[in-house]
């Protein structure tokens, strides 16, 4: 059910509702926490589902600065909208339901600014990703980390529409077992000594993935998010890395 108390607050949100989950803040330990520390999460709206090729189809076309010939180097790489025919036109093996893939940070940030959107958080996505479809932190569970890994193990990548699998307990389809997905600070986890940060003075771009300061060690599904995303910068555009976005709730 949706927070909505106003009549403005409600056309703001009609589409949204259609579109996006609801999901009650709380709080939760992450796999790398701040000394362990309980982080607390805000309520916020989250799409049902990864962005697809064709709403980022749309994107393009309504705002043409981010086509494949056009996009700025500085913001994305070579592999941007690789499995595209042109600027407009996905190839004829890419199913339009299926996830957008070959997407930068940059670019996956401005497709949710133009949406009245963000990019969700670390906390915010690992938040919602450790509900089943029965409660909201299935961690507790046996089955959850095995269920994840061997969703790891065989990836279904971007050749799967979205939907396929089972919502989970906010009504989110697909954070597990589709593509990954980029977060607004993915790197926001940068470990001294074992990461980029030592050396490198672009890093912003980047994130640790050491397991220095775990809260959780026999997470690995979590471990294999946090390795991934600290392997990327936010140029890159991966065939298994897609993207969806987040709202804040309105303040009454």
């Amino acid at each position: 059910m949706f927070c909505i108390a106003f009549t403005l607050q409600n056309a703001m949100y009609s589409q949204s509702s259609e579109e996006m989950s609801e999901i009650k803040g709380g709080t939760y330990i992450p796999l790398y926490g701040r000394d362990s520390a309980v982080v607390k999460v805000n309520d916020f709206f989250m799409d049902k589902y990864p962005v697809t090729n064709k709403q980022y189809q749309a994107f393009v076309i309504k705002y043409p600065e981010w086509q494949k010939s056009k996009a700025k180097k500085l913001f994305v790489d070579g592999t941007y909208l690789t499995n595209w025919k042109n600027d407009t036109e996905l190839n004829d093996s890419e199913n339009p339901n299926s996830p957008i893939t070959y997407v930068s940070w940059f670019s996956a940030r401005k497709y949710c600014e133009c949406q009245g959107k963000r990019l969700p958080t670390v906390d915010e996505w690992e938040y919602v990703a450790m509900a089943d479809e029965d409660i909201a932190d299935a961690r507790v569970k046996e089955t959850y980390n095995q269920q994840i890994l061997s969703w790891y193990e065989a990836p279904r990548t971007n050749t799967y529409e979205v939907g396929r699998n089972p919502k989970n307990y906010w009504g989110v389809y697909d954070l597990h077992g589709l593509v990954w997905e980029w977060t607004s600070d993915f790197n926001s986890v940068l470990i001294t000594g074992e990461s980029r940060k030592d050396v490198d003075k672009d890093s912003n771009l980047f994130c640790g993935a050491a397991a220095v300061g775990a809260t959780d060690l026999m997470n690995y599904a979590a471990f294999m998010r946090y390795a991934f995303r600290g392997s990327i910068s936010a140029r890159y555009g991966i065939k298994n890395l897609g993207f969806r976005c987040v709202k804040d709730v309105a303040i009454e």
